[in-house]
């Protein structure tokens, strides 16, 4: 939790002047059954108006004053808590958007999605509780014991033995409060997890008739988080009746012993009352503060998460060598002796890949599926690193280069498409936020994607909805394919970005991508794509097992023959 409370360093002054209220306001009420005893005693016992009036007057005074100290302590507890929610809020965003492949692996995305909303939230009203009442309660329980130990110490005793023992309790309440808390935000990471698996996937859910099954997965998992959120609450709820039951035995015990006094002249009525009062603010704050451990039970759960997302180490950084490139200078990518593995597996799934692609060239890879092409793909901008070997851009070894100039310089669509609500326009504009409205068009028309979009009912204007919902698998492709573009990549990743492609708008994009000037590799499971290729890679499992043109494969490798012939017949072949 230190790490997270450095969050409120910034705001220590607002923070300061709130408690400094907060006391002012704390003392004004701990004089006041003081002040009543006074007017008990000596005015109203002693028949004199006088000091009813006058202490009375003070006592009105004193309300006052607490009244508008709460309002200034309220607003800057307030001010304190909301800044803080906000700065660890976009603290947290930072971070997760330094993340590598590697660290997300680590955090399902519902988790997350948790971390940055539930959790803050659950800290930052922590916050508020804490320069209000939180400080505020276990102090108004001392002072009500020192002033009624002022007052009459004989009838104060019965109010300080009970005490200790209830601050032991609280204190067991918090430590297994929050275990329990925490694995109620676990579930709660599942619940979310379940439902973003069913929105995200709703047209296949419905397509597949699989709504019922769904219900009951959900169910399922809002049972467990219920029977724990249940099983947390069973235990931080029977604080209250415990506190109760055993302070009220105190303030019987108060009346009792003082009737007693007052019988043998030891007490006066007005010292009775005070104590009395004393030990109902003490049940009081007592109450307040079994509050206070269960939400500062939920608050050190979610610290301790928010804690594990901000000092995860980054496992892809930029070294104090890193050349800070500006502008690559061709585009020339190579592989020397490269394997790699995903972190956490034991297998390889690259295993030594040499090839070189000089700048311009387009790179066509073909394998099975898990063969490696992604993987290696991936290596190129350094998503991940490599276990051995080394990558090569311009001849510099990726690991020398700034990520951020590295990957500024890559056009990169992935297998999985990913449009943003919005524009067209807001969509390509995506891949170079300073992009003229002409170089949209430009980057829409190599795409072959602009005259699609000049028939939407607003053209550039029309509103694309999440993931594309509203669009066909073909034009999705062509508009990440033109968000690529927009930013004239010196090396352009296409990550079977054509499979939704007819074979005439496939080959009119492919021959403008030719136009463009740009090392391109294009993975592929279509010949069609891979016939106009200036070199083909052959992966099967993890391993380059041939490389060349077109011809030279389909006289050279069984297995590319294989292919060619699976799409285009053996007649193909001996025409081609």
């Amino acid at each position: 939790m230190r790490t997270i409370l450095t969050f409120l360093n910034k705001y220590r002054l607002a923070a300061i002047v709130a408690l400094l209220l907060m006391l002012m306001e704390l003392t004004v009420e701990l004089l006041q059954p003081f002040i009543i005893s006074k007017i008990i005693d000596d005015g109203i016992g002693q028949d004199d108006l006088t000091v009813v009036i006058r202490w009375g007057g003070v006592l009105i005074g004193c309300s006052v004053i607490a009244f508008v100290v709460g309002i200034f302590s309220s607003f800057y507890a307030s001010h304190v808590s909301q800044s803080f929610g906000f700065d660890l809020r976009e603290r947290l965003y930072e971070k997760v958007q330094s993340f590598s492949f590697a660290n997300f692996n680590r955090f399902p995305e519902s988790s997350l999605i948790t971390r940055l909303t539930n959790d803050v939230m659950q800290l930052q009203n922590t916050v508020f509780m804490g320069l209000r009442i939180m400080l505020r309660a276990p102090l108004l329980v001392i002072g009500s014991i020192v002033m009624a130990f002022v007052v009459q110490p004989e009838l104060a005793l019965w109010l300080a033995a009970v005490v200790p023992f209830l601050a032991v309790f609280l204190v067991w309440v918090l430590k297994r409060g929050e275990r329990l808390f925490r694995m109620v935000q676990q579930q709660l990471d599942q619940v979310n997890g379940v439902m973003q698996q069913n929105l995200i996937g709703m047209r296949i859910v419905r397509v597949f008739v699989r709504m019922r099954h769904e219900a009951v997965r959900f169910g399922l998992s809002s049972e467990r988080l219920t029977e724990r959120t249940v099983a947390a609450l069973r235990l931080t709820e029977a604080t209250m009746p415990i506190i109760l039951l055993v302070m009220n035995a105190s303030v019987m015990a108060v009346l009792w012993f003082g009737r007693i006094k007052l019988d043998t002249g030891g007490a006066s009525v007005g010292e009775v009352i005070a104590v009395v009062n004393y030990a109902t603010r003490t049940t009081m704050a007592l109450s307040i503060m079994s509050m206070i451990v269960v939400n500062f039970s939920r608050a050190r759960a979610s610290s301790q998460r928010m804690e594990e997302v901000l000092l995860t180490e980054i496992d892809l950084l930029d070294t104090k060598e890193s050349d800070k490139i500006q502008k690559l200078r061709s585009g020339s990518v190579s592989f020397e002796e490269v394997s790699f593995q995903y972190p956490d597996t034991g297998e390889m799934v690259l295993n030594r890949i040499s090839f070189a692609a000089k700048p311009g060239e387009t790179i066509a890879i073909m394998g099975a599926t898990g063969s490696g092409k992604s993987s290696l793909v991936q290596l190129i901008p350094r998503l991940y690193d490599v276990q051995e070997g080394t990558v090569r851009v311009d001849g510099l070894d990726t690991r020398q280069l700034s990520l951020e100039q590295l990957r500024r310089q890559i056009g990169y669509v992935p297998q999985e498409i990913m449009l943003f609500t919005g524009t067209v326009e807001q969509n390509i504009r995506w891949g170079k936020e300073d992009a003229t409205p002409e170089e949209v068009i430009e980057a829409a028309k190599i795409a072959q994607i602009h005259d699609t979009i000049m028939k939407l009912p607003e053209q550039y204007e029309t509103i694309v909805g999440q993931k594309g919902v509203n669009l066909s698998g073909g034009q999705k492709q062509r508009l990440t394919i033109a968000r690529a573009l927009v930013r004239k990549p010196v090396i352009l990743l296409l990550d079977d970005s054509t499979s939704a492609l007819d074979v005439r708008t496939e080959a009119a994009l492919l021959q403008a991508l030719k136009q463009m000037n740009c090392t391109t590799f294009l993975i592929t499971q279509k010949i069609s794509s891979t016939a106009g290729a200036d070199s083909i890679l052959l992966l099967d499992d993890g391993e380059l097992i041939v490389q060349g043109t077109h011809e030279q494969l389909l006289s050279e490798s069984g297995l590319y023959r294989q292919i060619y012939e699976s799409q285009f017949g053996k007649e193909g072949v001996s025409h081609a």
